[in-house]
């Protein structure tokens, strides 16, 4: 059975059938090419779920990657361009990574092959090939992404968290005017009833002032 029948069979669905064709011609084209190599510093790396993370990859020996006239990340279990870089322009790339993806440009003049990906997500996990094809061959190497655990603190809607904050201060510039001004009240209400107390004022005093009328003539 050949390739091109393997891959017409019915239970080969769409996205096997691209990662396959990918895999074949990395695999062909870089047996018949003895010019470079692309390397994974760290095949294995690790990320926290709303971080930011750098995919990288370099060639060997190190050259201008500039002049590389396509470089592919592909992701593992879709089968599908999470970047596609060709000629100094950022091409298609699946839906899900739309946005999210930016090969690190500044770094090609070394050789150096790296791709951020921002606000990774736990289903960002899995196996990643980044593909590199000019005038040389074609080359490629796979590296691994776990992403895990909850980020420490992450704000998810900041505007949310700014309205509680104002609310929060509002309140409580409320309930301590409140407590001020009833403690005001309460002092001068103290105040007032311990000045009557020392008052020379008695019964006697209040009837004689009722009985005896003022003097004026004193």
């Amino acid at each position: 059975m050949g390739f091109t029948s393997l891959c017409s069979h019915p239970s080969f669905s769409h996205p096997w059938r691209t990662l396959l064709a990918h895999l074949v011609s990395l695999h062909l084209l870089h047996l018949g090419s003895a010019q470079f190599r692309v390397v994974a510093p760290d095949d294995h790396i690790t990320a926290v779920v709303g971080k930011d993370v750098v995919l990288r990859c370099e060639l060997s020996p190190r050259k201008n990657a500039w002049r590389c006239s396509d470089i592919k990340w592909i992701q593992h279990r879709s089968a599908g361009l999470l970047h596609h870089y060709r000629n100094g322009s950022d091409l298609e790339q699946v839906k899900e990574y739309k946005g999210r993806t930016e090969l690190l440009r500044d770094g090609l003049s070394d050789g150096n092959l790296d791709l951020c990906i921002t606000a990774v997500s736990s289903t960002d996990s899995g196996t990643y090939i980044c593909a590199v094809e000019d005038a040389d061959g074609y080359a490629g190497a796979v590296v691994n992404l776990e992403v895990s655990g909850q980020p420490l603190f992450q704000i998810t809607h900041p505007w949310k968290v700014a309205l509680a904050l104002v609310i929060t201060l509002l309140v409580g510039s409320s309930v301590v005017t409140i407590i001020f001004l009833h403690r005001k009240q309460a002092a001068q209400s103290r105040k007032l009833s311990e000045s009557f107390q020392h008052l020379p004022i008695t019964f006697e005093y209040l009837l004689h002032l009722c009985i005896i009328p003022p003097n004026n003539n004193l």
